[in-house]
Protein backbone atom coordinates (compact mmCIF):
# COMPACT_ATOMS: atom_id res chain seq x y z
CA UNK A 1 0.00 0.00 0.00
CA UNK A 2 2.77 2.42 0.86
CA UNK A 3 4.20 2.05 -2.57
CA UNK A 4 1.27 2.69 -4.10
CA UNK A 5 0.51 5.59 -2.61
CA UNK A 6 4.24 6.82 -3.33
CA UNK A 7 2.72 6.57 -7.12
CA UNK A 8 3.84 2.74 -8.14
CA UNK A 9 0.38 2.47 -9.44
CA UNK A 10 1.49 -1.35 -10.60
CA UNK A 11 2.13 -2.42 -6.58
CA UNK A 12 -1.46 -2.55 -6.75
CA UNK A 13 -4.38 -3.88 -8.96
CA UNK A 14 -7.54 -1.15 -8.90
CA UNK A 15 -10.91 -3.33 -8.75
CA UNK A 16 -13.80 -1.45 -10.12
CA UNK A 17 -16.88 -1.92 -8.16
CA UNK A 18 -20.08 -1.81 -10.46
CA UNK A 19 -22.57 0.75 -9.58
CA UNK A 20 -26.02 0.18 -8.06
CA UNK A 21 -27.37 1.26 -11.53
CA UNK A 22 -25.50 -1.19 -13.06
CA UNK A 23 -26.32 -4.25 -10.70
CA UNK A 24 -29.74 -3.92 -10.79
CA UNK A 25 -29.33 -3.99 -14.52
CA UNK A 26 -27.28 -6.83 -14.48
CA UNK A 27 -30.06 -8.82 -11.57
CA UNK A 28 -32.21 -9.30 -14.90
CA UNK A 29 -30.38 -11.21 -17.40
CA UNK A 30 -28.81 -13.37 -14.55
CA UNK A 31 -31.86 -14.13 -12.57
CA UNK A 32 -33.56 -15.33 -16.35
CA UNK A 33 -30.52 -17.17 -16.67
CA UNK A 34 -31.00 -19.16 -13.27
CA UNK A 35 -34.95 -19.70 -14.21
CA UNK A 36 -32.95 -21.53 -17.40
CA UNK A 37 -31.60 -23.27 -15.07
CA UNK A 38 -33.96 -24.56 -12.82
CA UNK A 39 -36.08 -25.03 -16.03
CA UNK A 40 -33.85 -27.79 -17.34
CA UNK A 41 -33.49 -29.11 -13.80
CA UNK A 42 -36.86 -29.74 -13.46
CA UNK A 43 -37.15 -30.93 -16.92
CA UNK A 44 -34.19 -33.16 -16.84
CA UNK A 45 -36.03 -34.65 -14.00
CA UNK A 46 -39.57 -35.98 -15.59
CA UNK A 47 -37.20 -37.34 -18.27
CA UNK A 48 -34.95 -39.57 -15.67
CA UNK A 49 -38.67 -40.85 -14.12
CA UNK A 50 -40.44 -41.51 -17.53
CA UNK A 51 -36.98 -43.62 -18.41
CA UNK A 52 -36.52 -45.34 -14.92
CA UNK A 53 -40.18 -46.99 -15.68
CA UNK A 54 -39.30 -48.11 -18.94
CA UNK A 55 -41.21 -45.26 -20.97
CA UNK A 56 -39.69 -43.41 -23.43
CA UNK A 57 -39.25 -39.71 -22.83
CA UNK A 58 -41.33 -36.88 -24.53
CA UNK A 59 -39.97 -33.48 -25.55
CA UNK A 60 -41.20 -30.94 -24.08
CA UNK A 61 -43.38 -33.26 -21.77
CA UNK A 62 -44.76 -30.22 -19.29
CA UNK A 63 -46.45 -28.48 -22.47
CA UNK A 64 -50.74 -29.19 -22.29
CA UNK A 65 -50.42 -30.60 -25.52
CA UNK A 66 -47.77 -33.20 -24.60
CA UNK A 67 -49.00 -33.68 -21.56
CA UNK A 68 -52.41 -34.46 -22.07
CA UNK A 69 -51.49 -36.92 -25.34
CA UNK A 70 -49.20 -38.84 -22.59
CA UNK A 71 -49.94 -42.33 -22.30
CA UNK A 72 -48.60 -43.68 -18.90
CA UNK A 73 -50.20 -45.02 -15.44
CA UNK A 74 -51.95 -42.91 -13.42
CA UNK A 75 -49.57 -42.94 -10.43
CA UNK A 76 -47.04 -41.65 -12.91
CA UNK A 77 -48.67 -38.98 -14.61
CA UNK A 78 -49.73 -37.77 -11.39
CA UNK A 79 -45.92 -37.24 -10.36
CA UNK A 80 -45.57 -35.37 -12.96
CA UNK A 81 -48.36 -32.82 -12.60
CA UNK A 82 -46.83 -32.07 -9.39
CA UNK A 83 -44.05 -30.09 -11.11
CA UNK A 84 -45.81 -29.27 -14.47
CA UNK A 85 -47.39 -26.43 -13.19
CA UNK A 86 -44.11 -25.13 -11.58
CA UNK A 87 -42.42 -25.56 -15.64
CA UNK A 88 -45.27 -24.04 -17.02
CA UNK A 89 -44.66 -20.64 -15.17
CA UNK A 90 -41.26 -20.61 -15.18
CA UNK A 91 -41.59 -20.75 -19.23
CA UNK A 92 -43.42 -17.64 -19.01
CA UNK A 93 -41.25 -15.99 -16.69
CA UNK A 94 -38.42 -16.70 -18.75
CA UNK A 95 -40.34 -15.49 -21.96
CA UNK A 96 -41.15 -12.15 -19.96
CA UNK A 97 -37.69 -11.28 -18.97
CA UNK A 98 -36.48 -12.44 -22.53
CA UNK A 99 -38.71 -9.90 -24.03
CA UNK A 100 -37.91 -7.15 -21.58
CA UNK A 101 -34.09 -8.11 -22.12
CA UNK A 102 -34.36 -7.73 -26.05
CA UNK A 103 -36.68 -4.43 -26.22
CA UNK A 104 -33.67 -3.00 -24.01
CA UNK A 105 -30.78 -3.52 -26.77
CA UNK A 106 -29.85 -1.25 -29.67
CA UNK A 107 -31.89 -1.94 -32.83
CA UNK A 108 -29.43 -2.39 -35.53
CA UNK A 109 -27.09 -4.96 -33.94
CA UNK A 110 -23.97 -7.15 -36.81
CA UNK A 111 -25.51 -9.85 -38.25
CA UNK A 112 -24.99 -12.56 -35.81
CA UNK A 113 -25.43 -10.88 -32.73
CA UNK A 114 -28.47 -10.68 -31.28
CA UNK A 115 -30.19 -8.60 -28.76
CA UNK A 116 -29.90 -10.84 -26.21
CA UNK A 117 -26.35 -11.35 -26.66
CA UNK A 118 -25.24 -7.58 -27.01
CA UNK A 119 -27.63 -6.56 -24.52
CA UNK A 120 -25.66 -9.47 -21.59
CA UNK A 121 -22.09 -8.55 -22.97
CA UNK A 122 -22.80 -4.70 -22.21
CA UNK A 123 -24.70 -5.09 -19.23
CA UNK A 124 -21.76 -7.95 -18.10
CA UNK A 125 -18.96 -5.13 -18.95
CA UNK A 126 -21.03 -2.20 -17.13
CA UNK A 127 -18.64 0.95 -18.79
CA UNK A 128 -16.89 0.28 -21.81
CA UNK A 129 -14.97 3.95 -21.50
CA UNK A 130 -13.68 2.54 -18.54
CA UNK A 131 -10.81 0.90 -20.72
CA UNK A 132 -8.39 2.68 -21.88
CA UNK A 133 -6.31 0.25 -24.60
CA UNK A 134 -6.98 -3.14 -25.81
CA UNK A 135 -4.74 -5.21 -23.70
CA UNK A 136 -6.95 -4.10 -20.56
CA UNK A 137 -9.96 -4.99 -22.53
CA UNK A 138 -8.62 -8.52 -23.46
CA UNK A 139 -7.53 -8.98 -19.72
CA UNK A 140 -10.78 -8.42 -18.57
CA UNK A 141 -12.40 -11.05 -20.13
CA UNK A 142 -9.57 -13.67 -18.95
CA UNK A 143 -9.18 -14.68 -22.54
CA UNK A 144 -5.23 -14.28 -22.14
CA UNK A 145 -3.05 -16.95 -21.99
CA UNK A 146 -1.01 -17.41 -19.13
CA UNK A 147 2.94 -16.31 -18.68
CA UNK A 148 5.74 -18.68 -17.93
CA UNK A 149 8.47 -16.77 -18.35
CA UNK A 150 11.69 -16.20 -16.96
CA UNK A 151 15.08 -14.84 -18.32
CA UNK A 152 14.94 -15.62 -21.66
CA UNK A 153 12.35 -18.54 -21.71
CA UNK A 154 8.58 -17.33 -22.67
CA UNK A 155 6.01 -19.83 -22.27
CA UNK A 156 2.52 -19.48 -22.61
CA UNK A 157 -0.20 -21.73 -21.07
CA UNK A 158 -3.91 -22.01 -20.64
CA UNK A 159 -5.70 -18.89 -20.86
CA UNK A 160 -6.33 -17.53 -16.99
CA UNK A 161 -9.71 -17.50 -17.16
CA UNK A 162 -9.69 -13.93 -14.42
CA UNK A 163 -12.51 -11.40 -14.84
CA UNK A 164 -16.12 -12.45 -15.60
CA UNK A 165 -17.25 -16.19 -16.56
CA UNK A 166 -20.41 -14.87 -17.76
CA UNK A 167 -19.26 -12.08 -20.53
CA UNK A 168 -16.78 -14.60 -21.96
CA UNK A 169 -19.17 -17.68 -21.81
CA UNK A 170 -21.28 -15.48 -24.33
CA UNK A 171 -18.09 -14.26 -26.22
CA UNK A 172 -17.12 -17.58 -26.67
CA UNK A 173 -20.59 -18.08 -27.90
CA UNK A 174 -20.69 -15.49 -30.08
CA UNK A 175 -17.45 -16.14 -31.83
CA UNK A 176 -18.94 -19.46 -32.88
CA UNK A 177 -21.96 -17.75 -34.26
CA UNK A 178 -19.92 -15.23 -36.47
CA UNK A 179 -17.39 -17.55 -38.38
CA UNK A 180 -20.96 -18.76 -40.16
CA UNK A 181 -22.68 -15.42 -40.26
CA UNK A 182 -19.89 -12.72 -40.44
CA UNK A 183 -17.02 -14.42 -43.09
CA UNK A 184 -15.87 -11.41 -43.80
CA UNK A 185 -14.71 -9.93 -40.22
CA UNK A 186 -11.40 -9.85 -40.15
CA UNK A 187 -10.93 -11.99 -37.02
CA UNK A 188 -13.09 -15.16 -38.62
CA UNK A 189 -10.49 -14.59 -42.07
CA UNK A 190 -7.59 -14.90 -40.00
CA UNK A 191 -8.69 -18.18 -38.05
CA UNK A 192 -10.74 -19.04 -40.95
CA UNK A 193 -8.66 -22.14 -42.27
CA UNK A 194 -8.01 -23.09 -38.26
CA UNK A 195 -11.95 -22.96 -37.72
CA UNK A 196 -13.33 -24.95 -40.77
CA UNK A 197 -14.67 -28.40 -40.57
CA UNK A 198 -12.70 -30.83 -42.31
CA UNK A 199 -9.49 -29.45 -42.06
CA UNK A 200 -6.61 -30.96 -40.30
CA UNK A 201 -6.68 -29.13 -37.26
CA UNK A 202 -7.16 -31.14 -33.87
CA UNK A 203 -10.03 -30.06 -31.98
CA UNK A 204 -7.07 -28.51 -29.56
CA UNK A 205 -6.29 -26.16 -32.22
CA UNK A 206 -9.77 -24.79 -33.18
CA UNK A 207 -10.87 -24.15 -29.32
CA UNK A 208 -7.40 -21.92 -29.17
CA UNK A 209 -8.57 -20.19 -32.51
CA UNK A 210 -12.27 -19.77 -31.40
CA UNK A 211 -10.47 -18.26 -28.26
CA UNK A 212 -8.49 -15.87 -30.02
CA UNK A 213 -11.21 -14.87 -32.24
CA UNK A 214 -13.40 -14.04 -28.93
CA UNK A 215 -10.45 -12.13 -27.37
CA UNK A 216 -10.76 -10.32 -30.77
CA UNK A 217 -14.34 -9.65 -30.42
CA UNK A 218 -13.83 -8.33 -27.06
CA UNK A 219 -11.55 -5.81 -28.27
CA UNK A 220 -13.53 -5.00 -31.42
CA UNK A 221 -16.66 -4.33 -29.64
CA UNK A 222 -15.06 -2.10 -27.27
CA UNK A 223 -13.42 -0.05 -30.61
CA UNK A 224 -17.29 -0.10 -31.82
CA UNK A 225 -18.82 0.79 -28.37
CA UNK A 226 -16.50 4.19 -27.75
CA UNK A 227 -16.53 5.45 -30.92
CA UNK A 228 -13.16 4.34 -32.32
CA UNK A 229 -13.98 2.50 -34.97
CA UNK A 230 -17.71 1.50 -37.04
CA UNK A 231 -18.82 -2.19 -37.67
CA UNK A 232 -18.39 -1.61 -41.33
CA UNK A 233 -14.50 -0.99 -40.76
CA UNK A 234 -14.37 -4.01 -38.98
CA UNK A 235 -16.11 -5.60 -41.91
CA UNK A 236 -19.28 -6.60 -39.91
CA UNK A 237 -22.28 -6.90 -41.48
CA UNK A 238 -25.21 -4.92 -40.22
CA UNK A 239 -28.74 -6.92 -39.50
CA UNK A 240 -31.40 -4.58 -41.18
Amino acid sequence: MDRFVQGNRDALAIVRVPTEEEEQLRAIHRQREQLVKARKQLEAQGRSLLVNHGVEPVKNLWKSAAFARLQVAEWLKALLSNSQPILIALHQQIGALTLQLQNSAAPQQPRGLGKMTSIIIDREIGDWHRFHNRRQVASYTGLCPGEYSSGNTRLQGCVTKHGNPRLRAALVELAWRLVRFQPNYKGVRKWKERLERGTLSTGAARKKAIVALARQLAVDLWRIRTGRLSPKQLGLEILK
